[in-house]
């Protein structure tokens, strides 16, 4: 594991521990994710997380950045923080859609995408969504538009840590999204490499999905084995530090 990641892991649970709520699992499957990101973005690219409840994600991220202070992070969830529970675009510049109710980002980044292609403008517009949007018709439909006008500045990131569609192999998953016309890749979501190639790669005339395979609570055994368990947990004190402590371990 490399430092980005550590750090981005790091804050995401040292906000949550001050705060004393917030939504680890659902961050933690997303970090590679989030550097990959981070490795490939261009000043015309856009990134929508979907899945607005990993939003400690995004905003560790953007402290790495330097786009939020990491004073202000640690105001995550108080009252007049900019910082809520779900990205809100109206109080962070960086942010570009304000997400949250599941199936609402990936129509608006595909809005964003043919407006790039009518206004002939650069860069590629990424959506990170979570396993469960899948259950949203909102996901599929949004989908048939993107691949009726040729969205090949499009890409999908599910976040396929199998919290929601369980009874979904990958592979039927893939075949979903390709029944559809999408071209689509499926990864290890903890793979930055395999993240980075797969997201610079170029397909004419498609809009690409990335199946990443995640595990929830990734990078801290204890919830990753028990993920419902902190599905809204901040650690105490005494796991906090241990916690902090096994992420530089790996």
């Amino acid at each position: 594991m490399d430092n980005i990641t550590q750090k981005i892991r790091e804050f995401i649970v040292k906000a949550a521990y001050t705060a004393k709520h917030g939504h680890i699992p659902s961050a933690l499957s997303i970090v590679e994710i989030m550097q990959s990101y981070h490795d490939i973005e261009t000043q015309d690219d856009v990134m929508i997380l979907s899945k607005g409840h990993g939003c400690l994600a995004l905003y560790s991220l953007l402290v790495i950045q330097g786009h939020i202070d990491e004073k202000e992070l640690l105001t995550f969830g108080e009252k007049g923080s900019k910082l809520g529970g779900h990205p809100d675009r109206n109080k962070v510049d960086k942010i570009y859609a304000s997400t949250g109710s599941l199936g609402h980002g990936l129509p608006i980044a595909v809005g964003t995408a043919m407006a790039k292609k009518i206004m002939k403008k650069n860069g590629k517009v990424f959506c990170v969504i979570g396993d469960g949007e899948i259950n949203e018709g909102s996901i599929w439909e949004s989908i048939l538009v993107a691949v009726n006008n040729k969205l090949d500045n499009l890409i999908c990131v599910v976040d396929y840590n199998k919290s929601q569609v369980r009874s979904l192999e990958p592979k039927l998953t893939t075949q979903m999204f390709e029944s559809f016309g999408c071209n689509v890749v499926e990864v290890d979501g903890h793979d930055v490499n395999s993240l980075v190639n797969v997201m610079n790669s170029d397909d004419i005339g498609l809009p690409k999905v990335i199946l990443a395979n995640t595990i929830k609570g990734k990078g801290i055994k204890e919830i990753e084995n028990d993920m419902f368990a902190w599905h809204h947990r901040a650690p105490n004190e005494e796991e906090y530090k241990r916690f902090c402590e096994e992420i530089y371990e790996s």
